[in-house]
This record gives C-alpha cells, structure tokens and sequence, in this order.
C-alpha cells in the first residue's frame, strides 16, 4: 500500500462520527446464529473492538457475560453510550486496547478488521485474551445475487472503491490457530429511507466531494423509487481463530 492509499485509509477510517446517527439509523444488526458461531457460550468477557454504536454489541449481551466495547471514534462512542447506557465503551483501537494482559475471553471485531494493522493489532488482542480465547471478525455484505442490489453496487462503484476488498484475514497469524470461516445468508427489513442512510453511512460516500456524493445519492433514491424494497439480503462472513500459545 502506497502512502497515499495509506492516508486515503485513514482519512476514511475517521469519517464516521460525523454520520453516527445515519450510522445508527441505516446499519443492519446481526443474526443471532452468525453471533453463536463467533461466540464460544463459555465466554464470561467479551470485547466488541470497533463497536460503532453497537450494532453487534446488542447481539453479544447475554446472562452472565460482561460486554466491553472498545472504539476510536468520539462521536461514535457518544451515539453509543445513547443506546445502550449500561454497557462499558472505552477509547482504543485494535492496536491499543485498554484493558490488562488476560483479561477477556474473546475479542470480536466487526466491520472493522480491514482498518487495523494486523501487524499490531494480532499481538495486542492475543495480549488481552486469557488462555483458549478466541478473536471472531465479522462482516455483513450485501447479497449482489439480488439484481437490484447489484445495480446498486455498480452506482456506488462509479464514485468510489470499498475499502473492504482486503479483509486481511490471512494476517491473523500466531499465536491464533487456523482461522475457520462460516457465511449465514438472512435479508433484514428495511424502507428506502433506511437504505439511503446505510449509503451515507459508507465511509467512501461520506469522504466524497459534496456534489458527488449528491449525485452518487440522487442515483440510489431513484433506483429505490424504481425498485421499491421491502428489505435488503445480506450475507454475513464469520471468521474465527482461536489463540494457541504465546
């Protein structure tokens, strides 16, 4: 990666405070069997790395279980607290995760591995795990099998490329075992309005010059208006690896 590509990276990875509430409004959950499958039943302390406004976290809560959420963005970390008020949200990244050595049981990242260096941040959440824990990665993707969906793809690729083509799961490397992969097919509910939020709730669409992103959005309005969904299908990718030694 060129040190361009580097700071258009960055550059992305801190847009999203500023559409924390279409964030909220437009980003789908997480279904409940993807979340079982990252998630060991056993785990006593969980880390949502990357939480958002806890999207997943809502999924992650169980009797029992503490959920600690762990997220760079200050504006985010606000709509969060709005949301859920009793849940424990710090100021860290994957590189710098403030909690002691050995202190949770498994670490998941959602939507958000793709902006780590994994160079870092395997060390440090291996640092936090105790003995036998487990780091889960999480993505939902739109199913482009869907043809409206597709198109919708292809208007957003006129504007802008995905940050998430590199997953970067291969870098997930000792002391992490093998890195196991499970795909959960489910469609969620939603109006136009809701769509167009996810839209502006990309970090490549929000970065835009304001009179593409406003072209790039009068396109999806208009396709929407076509089409008319009910819901949006999704395939949800779940990786997990479990820690080995160090």
């Amino acid at each position: 990666m060129t040190t361009a590509e580097e700071r258009e990276k960055r550059r992305q990875a801190g847009s999203f405070g500023a559409v924390a509430d279409a964030y909220e409004r437009g980003r789908p959950p997480y279904p409940p069997e993807a979340v079982a499958w990252l998630v060991p039943e056993r785990a006593r302390a969980v880390v949502d790395l990357g939480a958002g406004t806890g999207k997943l976290t809502r999924a992650l809560r169980a009797p029992g279980r503490e959920v600690i959420a762990v997220e760079p963005s200050a504006g985010m970390r606000e709509r969060f607290s709005q949301v859920l008020p009793g849940v424990r949200v710090l100021d860290g990244t994957g590189e710098s995760i403030p909690l002691p050595d050995s202190s949770v049981d498994t670490v998941v990242c959602a939507q958000a591995w793709h902006w780590v260096d994994p160079r870092r941040a395997v060390p440090e959440i291996a640092r936090v795990l105790r003995t036998g824990g487990r780091l889960g990665l999480v993505w939902n993707s739109r199913d482009l099998s869907a043809p409206w969906v597709a198109e919708l793809e292809r208007i957003l690729r006129d504007y802008a490329a995905a940050p998430t083509e590199d997953r970067q799961v291969d870098r997930v490397v000792t002391p992490f075992g093998p890195v196991e992969r499970q795909d959960f097919r489910w469609s969620h509910p939603m109006t136009a309005e809701e769509i167009m939020d996810m839209v502006a709730s990309r970090s490549y669409v929000i970065t835009l010059e304001d009179a593409a992103r406003e072209e790039l959005l009068g396109r999806v309005r208009r396709l929407l208006e076509a089409e008319r969904p009910t819901e949006m299908p999704y395939v949800t990718e779940d990786y997990r690896a479990e820690l080995e030694s160090l």
